[in-house]
């Protein structure tokens, strides 16, 4: 039990407050209320003078009293024990009513027992108990009562036991409805976080293969045209100078493209973002260029015609170009050429990337040992597509991929 904060609100409410954290104190205040209600009651004779009932005429014997004093002090074990609390209330109201020719109203601490089991089981439990609790009580008021079996104290008894029953199923099967509201929001709040979640995951992954793709095609570039410069310098600065032009060149299309990609994690309030499109088949020829400037001779063979794909499609074509070629261009040796091919079948788009290379005799991470291919993969497979890649018979390496044209995103041609 949660410990009751700070005393704030009205006094009921700082009262009901101490009441559900100290639930005994509750129920031995109850007890009390009902030995006191159970006591006046035995000093009323409700047929006491032709008017009605009168009070103080009739005095409850010393048995009758430790009778109600032991069904009200059972009251307070009702929660711990709501089922033998019961059973012995219903035991001592027998008693009265069987020894007694004018009983004390005991059956009040059997309304309280009755109510607390009924509230603490099930339907069927509470029908069962409920029924026999109401017959045996009612049974033995009309049988060893002091008035006719008709009376209206008689039917009191069933009276009150069948709503006791009645009122502590309704508190049941309301506070049943209340906490199963409360575990289905407990749900939805839990699944809400593991959506955003899974969408950040996500997000995060998308952001890190495009930050991958772009370092590593554009620094490969740079990497291998200052490696001519140098080579060049001192006998054909020209050349050397060429070379470095390129170099600048690629470090300029890497800044923009990672300005591109990061500021998608720009917030409304930061500074404008780039409005460039992102990149696709449309600008393939631009890098294509650039290879055959670092030295690696590419062919390409086009029959997508002019038919725009959608964006993450189309996107992730490039990015594969882009990424295979990076690897031929790194592992398949400086003799290497290769060949892109784009071709649109039916409700697909190819993408094959050959190569003719040989892979270095010394140890060097091959295509699939880096995260290039992984990535790709991971492109492909999140629009529903499938990815080859696989060494060719009698040397080289071959990439293809088989997107289809509608993505999952919902966008299509």
């Amino acid at each position: 039990m949660t410990p009751p904060g700070p005393a704030t609100g009205t006094p009921y409410t700082r009262l009901r407050d101490w009441f559900l954290a100290h639930p005994l104190a509750f129920d031995a205040t109850l007890a009390f209320g009902a030995l006191v209600c159970m006591i006046a009651g035995s000093f009323t004779d409700p047929h006491g003078s032709p008017t009605g009932p009168t009070f103080g005429d009739r005095a409850p014997g010393v048995l009758s009293v430790l009778i109600m004093v032991a069904g009200a002090s059972a009251l307070v074990l009702r929660r711990r024990h709501p089922f033998r609390v019961l059973a012995f209330i219903v035991a001592i109201s027998l008693v009265e009513l069987v020894n007694d020719n004018r009983p004390a109203p005991i059956a009040m601490s059997a309304v309280v027992a009755l109510y607390t089991v009924a509230s603490r089981t099930d339907r069927p439990t509470t029908w069962r108990v409920g029924l026999a609790t109401m017959a045996v009580l009612t049974a033995a008021a009309m049988a060893f009562g002091p008035t006719q079996w008709y009376a209206q104290e008689n039917l009191g008894v069933f009276a009150w036991t069948g709503m006791a029953a009645a009122a502590g199923d309704a508190v049941r099967s309301r506070r049943a409805f209340v906490d199963a509201i409360r575990e289905r929001a407990e749900r939805a709040e839990r699944t809400r976080e593991e959506e955003a979640g899974r969408r950040v995951a996500e997000e995060r992954l998308r952001i890190a293969r495009d930050l991958h793709d772009v370092v590593a095609h554009h620094i490969a570039l740079v990497n291998v045209q200052a490696g001519v410069a140098a080579h060049v310098m001192d006998k054909r600065p020209d050349q050397a100078k060429e070379a470095l032009a390129h170099v600048r060149e690629a470090s300029r299309s890497a800044l923009d493209e990672l300005r591109a990609t990061v500021g998608l994690l720009r917030q409304s309030g930061d500074p404008e973002a780039p409005t460039e499109p992102a990149p696709g088949l449309a600008v393939l020829d631009g890098l294509l260029d650039s290879f055959r400037k670092a030295g690696l001779p590419v062919a390409v063979a086009r029959t997508d015609g002019d038919k725009p794909l959608p964006a993450t499609v189309d996107l992730a074509a490039y990015r594969i170009v882009q990424e295979a070629l990076t690897n031929v261009r790194k592992h398949a040796g400086p003799d290497a050429e290769a060949e892109v091919s784009v071709v649109r079948v039916g409700r697909t788009v190819e993408i094959t990337v050959l190569d003719n290379g040989t892979p270095p005799a010394a140890p060097d991470p091959t295509p699939t040992g880096g995260h290039g291919l992984l990535g790709m993969r991971e492109r492909v497979g999140a629009l529903g597509g499938t990815l080859t890649a696989a060494p060719r018979y009698g040397g080289g390496f071959r990439v293809q991929a088989i997107l289809p044209v509608t993505s999952r995103t919902g966008e299509d041609t």
